[in-house]
């Protein structure tokens, strides 16, 4: 139960019933992350802009690349709800059972290329309250392992995202 009233279905303006309508009709429910951002046009907006792009449109980095760093930085920020979602959204994705479950022990239980590990190991980075210490031999590190600048800051900036609204999800008590 959240620690706020949240914006129900009913609540809501028509610009933001319109984008819960589908998600409504094909799921059931909307989840409570949906309903405590339908609060403000605006975080709910900005933060609409932000998963289309960053996590749902084909980016530079392929979806499990993206969904594991969600995974992980969720579970790094105790955010139940998030990883309860994002596992869900994993397996849509494509991602298989013991992706999700490997991803879920940790980075060197994943079994994928080093070169994976090493990006994920600073997208964590990114999201620990001490990021302040990340150098250039970080960085360098993860373009040696062969990701371009542009793939790192598509790693750092979903990193980012997810202690965002892990911070809200966290805060306002929602998936307790």
């Amino acid at each position: 139960m959240a620690y706020i009233k949240l914006c129900k279905y009913e609540e809501m303006i028509p610009e933001i019933k319109e984008r819960a309508k589908p998600i409504l009709e094909k799921s059931g429910q909307l989840g409570e992350i949906f309903e405590l951002l339908a609060l403000d046009k605006d975080l709910y907006f900005a933060t609409d802009m932000m998963v289309q792009n960053f996590l749902l449109k084909e980016t530079l980095l392929p979806y499990n690349t993206k969904e594991r760093i969600a995974l992980l930085v969720s579970l790094h920020n105790n955010c139940k709800m998030c990883v309860d979602v994002h596992k869900n959204i994993a397996r849509m994705l494509g991602m298989k059972e013991e992706q999700v479950e490997e991803t879920l022990q940790g980075i060197d239980a994943i079994n994928c290329e080093e070169k994976e590990k090493v990006l994920l190991r600073l997208a964590l980075q990114a999201a620990d309250k001490e990021n302040y210490k990340t150098t250039q031999e970080d960085i360098d590190r993860v373009k040696e392992a062969g990701w371009s600048e542009a793939e790192i800051l598509e790693a750092v900036r979903i990193a980012a995202y997810f202690n965002y609204i892990n911070t809200l999800s966290n805060v306002f008590g929602l998936g307790k």
